[in-house]
Formats: structure tokens, C-alpha cells, sequence
């Protein structure tokens, strides 16, 4: 299978900032890729050149294997960050001319939209107006529009802004049918646990330079923080035992139990097994490391002084925290 989007060395400057600086990556065919990173990190000046709405000043890219957007656009589905509809348009058509401009002739296309709009749980909608509709509403009514012609590549630029739980998580789950049914997927995000939750793989993009690429599986692997959650059995119990392990480096106190720090180079297999022998628990499990923090300790040398560094990790906390509340 063809790779869906290729950059190679792409570089993207506004008078003296530079915005997007040699980038190169590659999504296959078949991908869920998350585009990750904080605020004004480089990710919609990336996507916008992969749509051709703006133009790299070095570099070179493809999408669908042609030199631009434009000439497979009919095979391409985008929902920009800024979400723009056709305000005094009825939602049926607006959806319809969407579809038509997206080569979509299906003489069943009513009833197509129809069914759209009841997946998103927008049934009855497609006589109201655009401005009749919530913000999540026209969000929904948008991915819809980026959907209905079942493009090849679909590409989501910050598509949970603005939903509720419920919305954002029926948006996730419509997202990976489109994946199912084949469609390789970028979409972007400020909030790292979307991308946790949702993709196969993740990009990462700090002050317009890459500083991650990988497989999540992969970099959960890599970048194992050797960190084990541990609640006993016996809440009372006494734990100096575990602290006298040789594979234990620090025991912590952590939400609802204990945190245990082992030694570099531990296996941590072996040492949950000498754990198991020392105090008897009512949870014991590896820790999964999160993006957040892998980010950080990725861009944390290029960032000046510990205020920009805190800054960085109080804002990706919030981001984090909005996203448990979904």
C-alpha cells in the first residue's frame, strides 16, 4: 500500500519566525497518526501545507502519491480547526453540496446524509439551518461533510474541540470506523491522551521541529519508566521490607497506594515477583509511561529556564485533565 502522505525536509517560515522547520514524515497508507504537541507547536501550518493552503518554502511533499492535495482532493476528507459552515444554509444542503463538490453522484445521496446524521446523533437535523446548531453540533455536522464521500485520507485538525464527553467520545468511535473501513488517518491534537487512547502511532512537534516519531507501542517500550503501581493487601502493613529490595530504588506515595521506582536495568517481571514475596498486594502493575511526560523530558534541554518548562507541563496537565473529563 502507498504511503498516504510524505515530507521531506519541510520548512515553513512567516517574516522572521519560523514555523514548521525540516520536517520530514511519513504516514502509510493504512495509518492512525496523532500530530501531537502543545499550542503554537507547528501543527496546523503543517497540516495547511499538506492541503495545499499554504506553500513550504523549502522541501518537498506528496499526498496520495501526487506532488499536492489538490489533485487528489476528491479522495482527501479535512476538518480544519477553524470550523466554518455555510451559516443560513439547511444542514441536508449543505451535506449535499459538500458531497457533490467531492465527486460524490450516488442517486441514494439523501438518504446517505440521512443516515450520517443519525450515526452522529443528528437525525431530524437536515431541514434546520447551520446557525440553529450548537458549536458540537455543527462540529458533528462538519465531520460529517469530511466523511460522506469515504475519503482515502482523512485529516482532523483539533476535531474534539469544543464537544462534550459524550460527543467527543462518539467522535473517537467514529473516527476508527473510518480507519476500519480503510481510510489512513492524521489528525492533530494538543491534548496527548486523545492521541493515547485513539492511534497507532504518534508524531510529536515542538517549536516546529520534530522531536519524536514512532509507534506507541514502541515508544511505551522505550521509554518505560521503570515505575510499578503498588497498593497492599493490608493497608497497615509494614513496608520497609520492600524498600530494602535491591531492585527497588524509591518507594513513593501515590494516589490510592504506593509508586515504586526500580533500579535501572531491573527487569521489572523479576522484581513483581520479589515484590509479591515481600508484601502481599491488592494491586500490582507495570506503569505505562505518558506522552506528556515523554514529551517533556524530550524538549525539556531546549526550553529556557524552569519557567518555560513549568509553563509547558501546567498546560499540557490542563490539556490532560480536560481530556479525563471526556
Amino acid at each position: 500500500m502507498n504511503d498516504a502522505i510524505v515530507l521531506k525536509g519541510v520548512t515553513k517560515t512567516f517574516g522572521r519566525t519560523t514555523a514548521v522547520e525540516d520536517l520530514n514524515l511519513v504516514v502509510p497508507g493504512n495509518a492512525l497518526y496523532g500530530f501531537i504537541g502543545p499550542n503554537g507547536a507547528g501543527k496546523t501550518t503543517s497540516i495547511r501545507m499538506i492541503m495545499s493552503i499554504l506553500f513550504p518554502d523549502k522541501g518537498e511533499l506528496s499526498v496520495l502519491g501526487f506532488q499536492s492535495a489538490m489533485d487528489a482532493k476528491d479522495r482527501i476528507g479535512y476538518l480544519p480547526e477553524e470550523r466554518g459552515l455555510y451559516r443560513k444554509m439547511r444542514v441536508g444542503a449543505f451535506l449535499t453540496y459538500m458531497a457533490k463538490l467531492k465527486g460524490v453522484s450516488d442517486p441514494a445521496l439523501e438518504k446517505r446524509i440521512e443516515n450520517s446524521l443519525d450515526s452522529v446523533g443528528l437525525a431530524g437535523t437536515s431541514r434546520k439551518r447551520c446557525e440553529e446548531l450548537s458549536k458540537g453540533m455543527m462540529q458533528k455536522v462538519q465531520f460529517v461533510a469530511a466523511t460522506i464521500h469515504k475519503p482515502d485520507l482523512l485529516i482532523l485538525d483539533e476535531p474534539f474541540s469544543g464537544l462534550d464527553p459524550v460527543s467527543a467520545r462518539l467522535l473517537r468511535d467514529l473516527v476508527l470506523n473510518e480507519h476500519r473501513r480503510g481510510a489512513a488517518i492524521l489528525f492533530s491534537t494538543h491534548v496527548m491522551p486523545h492521541a493515547e487512547e485513539l492511534c497507532d502511532s504518534v508524531v510529536m512537534i515542538h517549536q516546529g521541529r520534530k522531536v519524536l516519531d514512532e509507534r506507541i507501542a514502541k515508544i511505551r517500550r522505550q521509554y518505560d519508566p521503570r515505575r510499578i503501581q503498588f497498593d497492599p493487601l493490608n493497608p497497615e502493613a509494614d513496608l520497609s521490607s520492600l524498600r530494602s529490595l535491591p531492585e527497588v530504588e524509591r518507594l513513593d506515595r501515590a494516589e490510592g497506594g504506593y509508586e515504586i521506582l526500580l533500579v535501572e536495568g531491573t527487569d521489572p517481571a523479576s522484581a513483581m515477583g520479589r515484590i509479591v514475596q515481600a508484601v502481599t498486594p491488592a494491586r500490582l502493575e507495570v506503569s505505562r509511561p505518558k506522552l506528556e511526560d515523554i514529551f517533556i523530558n524530550l524538549v525539556s534541554g531546549s526550553l529556557e529556564g524552569s519557567e518555560s518548562l513549568a509553563a509547558l507541563r501546567e498546560g499540557l496537565t490542563n490539556n490532560a485533565a480536560k481530556a479525563a473529563a471526556v
